[in-house]
């Protein structure tokens, strides 16, 4: 049993599930084909993946095009984060639009459909990350867009984060050619 709420877009989910717990510990669900489908999420999941992130580092933010374009539904499975989603859907209402969100060890999800940029920031001091993706990831497609967007405007909970030498180097949003990015 999961409770979805939806968020300012337009297939973007927070995910809540039912946790059972007593003095052993606690169960959940953390995917149920069935409940997803419910609400529209009805794509295959082919991939997951898995990162430790220490406190300060800013990964993303990231999507792959073509027909390696990928949903993801993420995770934070221990510590926490603060996870973010940039609407580049050019033909949206909300196009250039972000969210932010904290997740963590509360086993909250976020769904993020093809269409969006994603990437987090490490809150705690540590931060381990899963997610599963529509598609498997092909290098040659990744894209990315600088973290620190200005017209963007992010609210990242710092300005100077550790970032990856390929973070560091993506363009603005509006250097980017977004036509038929997805299809």
């Amino acid at each position: 049993m999961f409770t979805f709420t939806k968020t300012k877009f337009e297939g973007v989910y927070l995910i809540t599930p039912h946790i059972v717990s007593d003095v052993r510990g606690f169960f959940l669900e953390t995917y149920h084909k069935t409940e997803f489908m419910k609400y529209g999420l009805d794509q295959e999941f082919v991939q997951d993946n898995q990162s430790l992130s220490y406190q300060g580092v800013l990964r993303g933010l990231h999507y792959q095009v073509g027909c390696s374009a990928q949903g993801k539904l993420v995770r934070c499975v221990w510590g926490e984060i603060y996870d973010v989603v940039v609407d580049i859907r050019t033909n949206s209402s909300t196009f250039s639009e972000w969210f932010g969100i904290t997740l963590a060890e509360n086993q909250q999800m976020l769904y993020v459909p093809i269409g969006f940029a994603h990437g987090f920031y490490t809150v705690s001091q540590q931060a381990i990350v899963n997610y599963k993706t529509t598609h498997e990831y092909a290098p040659e497609t990744e894209r990315g867009i600088l973290w620190n967007d200005p017209d963007i405007k992010i609210n990242w909970p710092t300005l100077n984060p550790l970032l990856s030498n390929k973070d560091q180097k993506y363009p603005l949003l509006k250097e980017i050619d977004l036509k038929d990015l997805f299809s």
